[in-house]
C-alpha cells in the first residue's frame, strides 16, 4: 500500500514542491503554552492508550472481543495522533513552517486511512455491544475468534485502501493560488481551498465517499443503539438495566465525541466557514479525544478500574 502512496506521488506530483502550514502560529502570544500542551497531549496519549494494550494483552480477564476491539481503538488513536501532533509540536518549536509535497500528501493519506479505520472500529464494537446485550446466549457463537479477527482486519483494510482514492485527486490538484495552508496537518479540503481550476467533479466525488464511509458506519452504529436501548428498556430488574447499559456508555461516550465534532467540522454550510474554529475543532478530534478515550474506559469500566488496582497495588 506504501509503495502505491509512492507511485502516485511520482507520477501526479505538482509543480509545488513545499506547502506552508500556519499551524496556530496566528496567536504568537500563546507560542510557548501550546507547545507545552500539545507534548503533553501527545504523552499522555501514548501512555494511556500504551496503559490499555498492556492491560487487556496481559491479563486474562479482559480477553474478551470487547477488549480486543478496545485494543485496536487504542491503537488506532496512538496512530490518527501521530500523524498530526509530532507535526504540529515541530512547527511551534522552530520558526521554519514547511512540509514538503510528498510529506503533505503522505500525511493526509495516514489521517485519512486511520480516521476511516476508526469509523468501521466503532461501527464493529457497536455490533459487538448489540450482540452482547440483544442476544446473549450466542454471543460466543456469534463473537467467536474468526468473526472479531475478520472484523477487526475488515476496518484496517477499508480505511488504508478508501484513502488511496481521495490522494489520488489531491495530487493532480494545480495549486496556483497558494502554498500557504492555514490549518496545523494537510486536511483534503484545506488543500482544495488551494487549487485553481475546475474541481466540482473531485468534490462531488469527495461528498460520496465520505458519506459512505462516514455517514454508514455512523448510521449503522446508531441503529445498534437503538435497539439496545429498546432491549434494555424491556429488562423489568432495575438493576440488570444498569448493569447492561454500563457494559456500552464508555463506547457510546466514545461514538458521541468523536462524531460530533467530525460532523462540527465536515457537515456545515460553506458560509459558516471559518479557519480558527476548524483548526480548533480539528485538535479535538486529532488529540483531545484519542487522550481522553483511554480515561473514558477506565473511570466509567468497572473491569478495567479492578485490573488497573491490581497491578497497582491499590486493593489486596
Amino acid at each position: 500500500m506504501a509503495q502505491d502512496v509512492s507511485e502516485v506521488l511520482s507520477e501526479n506530483k505538482s509543480s509545488v514542491s513545499y506547502f506552508l502550514l500556519v499551524g496556530f502560529s496566528d496567536i504568537p502570544q500563546l507560542h510557548l503554552p501550546l507547545l507545552l500542551a500539545f507534548c503533553f497531549m501527545y504523552i499522555l496519549t501514548i501512555t494511556g492508550n500504551s496503559l490499555i494494550l498492556v492491560l487487556v494483552l496481559f491479563h486474562n480477564s479482559l480477553q474478551t472481543p470487547m477488549y480486543f476491539f478496545l485494543c485496536h481503538l487504542a491503537s488506532l488513536d496512538m496512530c490518527y495522533t501521530s500523524v498530526t501532533l509530532p507535526k504540529l509540536i515541530w512547527l511551534h518549536s522552530q520558526d521554519k513552517k514547511e512540509i514538503s509535497f510528498t510529506g503533505c500528501i503522505s500525511q493526509q493519506y495516514f489521517y485519512i486511512a486511520f480516521a476511516v479505520s476508526e469509523y468501521f472500529l466503532l461501527a464493529a464494537m457497536a455490533y459487538d455491544r448489540y450482540v452482547a446485550i440483544c442476544n446473549p446466549l450466542h454471543y460466543s457463537l456469534i463473537m467467536n475468534t474468526k468473526t472479531f479477527l475478520i472484523l477487526a482486519q475488515g476496518c484496517w483494510l477499508t480505511g488504508f485502501v478508501s484513502s488511496s482514492f481521495p490522494i489520488s485527486f489531491s495530487s493532480r490538484f494545480n495549486f496556483c493560488k497558494s502554498h500557504v495552508i492555514n490549518h496545523f496537518f494537510c486536511d483534503l479540503t484545506a488543500l482544495l481551498k488551494l487549487s485553481c481550476g475546475e474541481n466540482t467533479k473531485i468534490e462531488v466525488l469527495i461528498l460520496v465517499e465520505s458519506l459512505v464511509l462516514g455517514f454508514m458506519p455512523f448510521m449503522f452504529t446508531l441503529a445498534s443503539y437503538v435497539l439496545i436501548v429498546h432491549s434494555i428498556n424491556s429488562i423489568h430488574v432495575k438493576d440488570g438495566r444498569i448493569k447492561a447499559f454500563s457494559t456500552c456508555t464508555s463506547h457510546l461516550t466514545v461514538v458521541v465525541l468523536f462524531y460530533g465534532t467530525m460532523i462540527v467540522v465536515y457537515i456545515r454550510p460553506a458560509s459558516m466557514y471559518l479557519p480558527a474554529h476548524e483548526k480548533l475543532f480539528a485538535l479535538l478530534y486529532t488529540a483531545v479525544i484519542p487522550m481522553i478515550n483511554p480515561m473514558i474506559y477506565t473511570l466509567r469500566n468497572g473491569e478495567v478500574k479492578n485490573v488497573i488496582k491490581k497491578v497497582f497495588h491499590f486493593t489486596k
